[in-house]
């Protein structure tokens, strides 16, 4: 079932345009999910990049949100983080074969835990992570890297999804 996808309103407040840009971009991930056999979920179609399957994508993006408002943001602890458990940084790629619902329903709770955050700071807000350079961004400046971020990897999602089945399709 293809999700409501909607842009956000042409004229609105900031956080409101930063907001829906994020959630359309997350809706478009979890959508190109839909109806995947639990083999294609983890099947890897790139052969340059086997970590990038429907599966990884989805592990990537919970850990990157986590990344950027609990940890860079809020200056939570950046051991419960895979990002940091190995040199070569995709540790946050690999999902053990773990299902995908249960990678999507992860990645729900920690897309509503983002959202939390966002409401209760100021898009001018500071990040407080000492050990990151980037933590010092703006809540707005971090908003903005995860519309490009969740972007980015949901059209790699859409070409994932088309050279495991040829489903295509934007709205």
């Amino acid at each position: 079932m293809t999700p409501e996808l909607r842009r956000p309103p042409l004229r609105a407040d900031e956080r409101t345009t930063l907001g829906g840009w994020l959630d359309l971009q997350r809706k478009i991930l979890r959508w190109k999910c839909e109806g995947l056999s639990a083999e294609d979920a983890h099947r890897s179609v790139i052969p340059t990049s086997p970590a990038m399957t429907m599966a990884g994508l989805v592990s990537h993006m919970r850990w990157t949100e986590h990344l950027w408002l609990e940890v860079a943001f809020l200056g939570g602890d950046k051991k419960r983080n895979p990002v940091f458990d190995a040199p070569g940084g995709d540790a946050d790629w690999q999902t053990g074969g773990r299902p995908l619902a249960e990678l999507l329903a992860e990645y729900e709770a920690q897309c509503a835990r983002s959202d939390e955050i966002v409401a209760a700071a100021s898009l001018d807000d500071t990040g407080r992570h000492p050990d990151f350079h980037d933590s010092g961004a703006s809540l707005r400046w971090m908003l903005i890297h995860l519309v490009e971020e969740t972007g980015r990897h949901a059209g790699h999602a859409d070409l994932v999804r088309e050279l495991l089945d040829g489903t295509k399709g934007y709205y």
